[in-house]
Formats: structure tokens, C-alpha cells, sequence
């Protein structure tokens, strides 16, 4: 007798799980800082760039010019100036800034007595309003100030000067303060990259018979690249974005001659009443800022990429 062969049942395919969305709470923490950003920064900035194609005063309704503003700034000589001196400021600030602070950096990186005391003193302009340290600049800068005194007193009588009222020197007088107060930040960020390098690299450098200057050139350098990116946003921003230190020196002047385009937007905007032309320097302002940092980015990649 033949078993009649009976039909195995296959367990029916489980239901395919729902993917879940994300969840609400997740949801929140980015629609919301997203929502802010947009109305905080975004909508302005459109708005920054709409009224650059107009003239206005402030009061009355903007009309629209198009692009005049932008082909006024050609014809500007005060613009030229300080856009020159903005490019030299980028420069001289930036360079200075990062050269010095991954100087003092890798000179206190080693723990030993005293190191953190220099640090917190180094530190210590970046807490100081900008404001006040500019006050007690402009008071060493006077002709009767401590910086002359201790020229006379050590018989360089002829490097006397008045700093801030020689249009010579005022740019540069007025980047000093600047620097000191910038160095102290870009040693901070430059020890927390320094303190994230293994040091087995160094040891392993150290057994091949490596110099310090190839240390620092094939270990130290490449190690700090995320590090430089930060580095020169901050730079770059500071750069352009530079007001209250030369406002309240020189407010740009003698002539000009210590005018940035930050100082001469605010002059324009606030003095003149032309916010229209203003906000065309506020946008130039943000095609450089916004230029230098994607080039150095893309380079970056690039060189990543290889």
C-alpha cells in the first residue's frame, strides 16, 4: 500500500518589516537648528544680496539698479584702497597668526613646570574685549605713550612716531593688537592637533635617523591637515570680518590709509546712508571669504585623493 505523498507546506514568507522613519525626537534636532539657520543666516543673506542690486537709504523704498553698485566700486578709490589694505591685512594677519601660533604651540606642547601657566597667558587677550584692548593700544601709541618712552629710553629717539596719525604706519599699527590677541586662539587649536598625533610616528621617525626638520616635515605637518582646514576658516573670517579693533583706533583713517572694506561697509551704511552700496561691499566681502576657504578645500581633496 503506497503512502499517498502529502504536500509539504512552506512557512509563508514573513511580512517584510516596515522600514521605520526617523524618529520624531531626531527628526526635532535637525528641522529645527536647520529652521533657524535659514531664518538667522540664509534669509538675510538673500536679502543682503537683493539689496545690493538696489539703492537705498534706510528709509524710503529701495529702488532697483541692478548691477550699478557693483560698477561704482570700479570707479571707487576709496574702495581700491581698502581692498588693497584688506588683501594685506589677510596676509599679514593670517600668516603671522599661523606661523606664531603653531610656533608658541609646539614649543609648550611638553608638559613641564610652568608650561601652563605661559599657555593661559597667551590665552588670556582672547577673553579681553577687543574694544577695551584697542583703547589701551591706542593710549601706547600716543607720542607721549609707552612705546615711544621705551624707544627714548633705550636711545632710538629717531624710531619715535607718531604710529596711528602717519598714514604709513597706521595699518600696520593697528594690526599689531589684532595679532596679539590672534595668537594666543591659533595656539589653542594648534596644541589640540599636536596632543591627536600618535606619537609612535615619532618614535618610528626617530629610529630611522630623521632630522627635526623632517620630523616636523613628513610627521607633523600632514597629521595637522584637518587641523589647518579649521585653522584657515577662522583665519580668513577673522580676516575679513576685522572691525572693532580698527574702528576704534584709526576708524580707517588718516585718509584711508588703515580702511578695510568691513570699516568702510559699516561707514558707508551708517555715515552715508547708502545700504544699498554697502550691502554690494558685504557681498564682495562674502565671494572672498567664501573663495579663499573652497580653494584651499578643493586643494585639499585633491591632494587626499592622489
Amino acid at each position: 500500500m503506497t503512502a499517498l505523498a502529502t504536500p509539504v507546506r512552506t512557512a509563508a514568507p514573513a511580512r517584510a518589516k516596515k522600514r521605520k522613519g526617523l524618529p520624531p525626537v531626531l527628526l526635532a534636532f535637525v528641522l529645527v537648528p536647520l529652521v533657524v539657520e535659514g531664518f538667522w543666516v540664509f534669509w538675510p543673506a538673500l536679502q543682503g544680496f537683493y539689496l545690493s542690486l538696489t539703492s537705498w537709504d534706510g528709509v524710503s523704498a529701495p529702488e532697483w539698479t541692478g548691477f550699478g553698485n557693483y560698477a561704482e566700486m570700479a570707479g571707487d578709490p576709496t574702495f581700491r584702497t581698502a581692498a588693497l589694505n584688506t588683501l594685506i591685512w589677510l596676509v599679514l594677519f593670517g600668516g603671522l597668526s599661523a606661523v606664531g601660533g603653531l610656533g608658541l604651540a609646539m614649543f609648550l606642547q611638553r608638559e613641564r613646570r610652568g608650561v601652563g601657566f605661559y599657555r593661559a597667558a597667551l590665552f588670556t587677550p582672547v577673553v579681553f574685549s577687543l574694544v577695551a584692548t584697542s583703547l589701551i593700544w591706542q593710549g601706547l601709541y600716543q607720542p607721549d605713550g609707552l612705546i615711544n618712552k621705551l624707544l627714548g629710553a633705550v636711545g632710538l629717539e629717531s624710531w619715535q612716531h607718531a604710529w596711528l596719525a602717519d598714514s604709513n604706519t597706521a595699518l600696520y599699527a593697528v594690526l599689531v593688537p589684532a595679532l596679539w590677541r590672534q595668537l594666543g586662539y591659533v595656539m589653542v587649536l594648534y596644541l589640540a592637533g599636536l596632543k591627536g598625533i600618535d606619537p609612535a610616528l615619532y618614535e618610528a621617525a626617530k629610529l630611522d635617523g630623521v632630522t627635526r626638520w623632517q620630523q616636523f616635515r613628513y610627521v607633523t605637518w600632514p597629521q595637522l591637515r584637518g587641523v589647518n582646514s579649521v585653522i584657515l576658516s577662522v583665519i580668513v573670517i577673522d580676516s575679513l570680518r576685522s572691525f572693532d579693533v580698527v574702528w576704534a583706533m584709526t576708524k580707517g583713517g588718516p585718509y584711508h590709509s588703515s580702511e578695510l572694506l568691513s570699516t568702510y561697509m559699516y561707514a558707508t551704511a551708517f555715515q552715508s546712508l547708502r545700504l544699498g552700496y554697502a550691502s554690494a561691499l558685504a557681498v564682495v566681502i562674502f565671494v572672498l571669504a567664501f573663495g579663499v576657504i573652497v580653494t584651499y578645500l578643493v586643494r585639499a581633496f585633491k591632494e587626499d585623493t592622489v
